[in-house]
């Protein structure tokens, strides 16, 4: 059974990607949860320390766990019913009975996925994944539908898009061409494109840190410039570490542009 005790010092127990407010970690000390906005700028000074499972938060109180898995134990690992429905199901959440779009979102170069979300969170959806290019193909009456619909796109294109490829392609755009012989390939209502102000010359290296200068974040992928290199960090590998101030004193990797 996961270890109830509260840890000692600050652990991140989970993080905000940016869509109509900035970007952040959240934070918790003693059963009580603060943010760290990743607006860029700000200055993280954060060593990492244990990790362990980053327990539950309600509102602003945090629930301990001092289990050793990381980032949840197997007690505070939350299953969407969503995530692998391909349609066959009995409409389980409330949300099912709404409308959904079913879209498409690419990353540059040149990766796509087909994904589905309530319509009136689909620009922000994209935006959570950090998309670069998207359009919105159908708007169905349940989420049933669309995950129908959904697996049979997801057939040729897939439907997910792992971060490793999203940070691969940080400093680089969507082929034109990619994109248009995708989106010729079905019948759009609506396409968005993203700019995430990141300005990068040269891809990141991938790093697990929380120390620099924010660059910017994209999706879960946070930016860091630390001693001339830049970084990109997996919002996600962050969360269940204590953290105390100061900034690491690990030996980095550094980045190509470090060099120019």
């Amino acid at each position: 059974m996961p270890d109830s005790r509260q840890p000692p010092g600050v652990q991140v127990v989970g993080y905000r990607p940016r869509v109509d407010a900035p970007a952040a970690l959240v934070l918790a000390e003693s059963g009580v949860t603060t943010v760290e906005q990743l607006s860029p700028g700000t200055e993280l000074t954060y060593s990492l320390g244990e990790r362990h499972c980053a327990g539950a938060v309600d509102g602003d109180t945090h629930h301990a766990c001092g289990d050793d898995a990381a980032p949840y134990c197997p007690e505070h690992t939350s299953r969407w019913p969503c995530a692998r429905c391909r349609g066959d199901c009995g409409k389980p959440v409330d949300a099912c009975d709404e409308d959904h779009a079913v879209y498409l979102a690419a990353f540059a170069p040149a990766t796509a996925k087909v994904g589905v979300t309530r319509s009136w969170r689909l620009e922000t959806r994209l935006r959570e994944q950090g998309a670069d290019r998207a359009a919105h193909l159908r708007t169905v009456a349940d989420g049933r539908i669309a995950r129908q619909i959904e697996a049979d796109i997801a057939a040729d294109i897939g439907d997910q898009v792992r971060v490793p490829t999203k940070i691969a392609g940080l400093a680089d755009t969507v082929e034109e061409s990619f994109w248009t012989g995708l989106c010729a390939e079905y019948d759009t209502i609506t396409q968005f494109s993203f700019d995430y102000g990141l300005d990068l010359a040269d891809r990141p290296m991938a790093e697990t840190l929380a120390t620099g200068t924010v660059r910017g974040t994209k999706g879960r992928v946070l930016v860091l410039e630390n001693n001339g290199s830049v970084y990109a960090v997996d919002l996600r590998d962050l969360v269940g570490y204590e953290v105390t101030g100061g900034g690491t004193d690990r030996d980095l990797q550094s980045s190509l542009g470090a060099f120019g």
